[in-house]
């Protein structure tokens, strides 16, 4: 039952943030940023849970955690967006930019809060929040569920409906496909991606959130969130942009993600092979998927090429 846990947490935090870089590229912008995206995201909400009182209401902690996770995701991916639309900015090396400064820029600023609170010379990353993230556990007999996991079956449906039954998701998805054919026809594409990269940024965010919380009672910023902003990707490509595929696909490497963490309560993994390899097997299962299915991926066909008003 463990594992059952541990991969379905996983695979919320990849379906989340797998998604948020799904919108984004289907307008035509490639987020690389989305593993800083999730730092941040993750530091606020981290912020709120450490800082609110255990006497608060559940839902009202429930509730700011989420929105103030949210808004400074968007915030993050509002750079993203700023630099490769108006700008031209080459959106690798901004979303790269973006990973790096994001883990230094919260590892700072835990540091310097802790060193406020504490005269020590020794001074972690660490933000504790103990009490206040039982208010995102739902107890069965079975094992413990997590409210991140419902809110990523709404996130799925809404993901589902939005791209394929709505108008602003085929909007979203002709400026990432044929931007000049859209703007022809007077879709704004400018707005169209701005609004494909805040959504990944909304996403991104509550994705960082469930990652430093849902399993752990504090968090060390000065690691970030360990690669699961590229994991999330590699479950995007795999799922090929196609939010139930890269449901599927989460579960996959949520699960191989997950024996890292379980694998100490199972006998036979522990004397299979060193603990290590289990911490590597997420990593080394995408690098192999991607090897075989890369080839057969088809992006859309204007995601990293800024848009031209005046190109034909």
């Amino acid at each position: 039952m463990l594992l059952l846990q541990y991969t379905l947490i996983y695979a919320s935090v990849l379906i989340f943030v797998a998604l948020g870089g799904m919108f984004s590229e289907r307008s035509g912008v490639i987020n690389i940023g989305l593993e800083g995206i999730m730092v941040l995201g993750a530091l606020g909400g981290a912020f709120v849970l450490h800082l609110a009182s255990p006497a608060l209401p559940s839902i009202a902690i429930i509730l700011l955690t989420l929105l103030v996770s949210v808004l400074v995701g968007m915030l993050a991916s509002l750079l993203l967006a700023v630099a490769a639309i108006n700008f031209k900015a080459d959106q690798t090396l901004v979303g790269t930019a973006m990973n790096m400064l994001a883990t230094a820029a919260a590892t700072v600023l835990v540091k310097s809060y802790n060193s406020a609170r504490s005269a020590g010379s020794n001074v972690s990353a660490i933000l504790d929040y103990i009490e206040t993230r039982k208010v995102f556990v739902i107890k069965t007999p079975a094992f413990d569920l997590s409210l991140f996991m419902f809110l990523t079956l709404v996130l799925l449906a809404c993901a589902i409906t939005i791209l394929y039954k709505t108008r602003f998701g085929m909007r979203l998805m002709a400026c990432g496909e044929h931007p000049q054919a859209a703007d022809s026809v007077g879709i704004s594409v400018f707005k169209m991606r701005y609004c494909g990269v805040l959504i990944s940024g909304l996403c991104g965010g509550i994705g960082g959130l469930i990652y430093v919380c849902a399993s752990n009672s504090s968090w060390d910023f000065q690691y970030g969130v360990a690669g699961a902003g590229f994991l999330a990707m590699a479950v995007m490509i795999f799922g090929q942009w196609n939010p139930v595929k890269i449901a599927l696909a989460a579960i996959l490497f949520g699960f191989f993600r997950a024996i890292a963490d379980a694998y100490a309560g199972y006998d036979f993994l522990v004397h299979l092979v060193n603990g290590e390899f289990y911490k590597m097997l997420p990593y080394i299962i995408s690098l192999v998927v991607l090897a075989f299915t890369s080839k057969k991926s088809r992006a859309p066909k204007a995601e990293g090429i800024p848009y031209d008003k005046g190109q034909r």
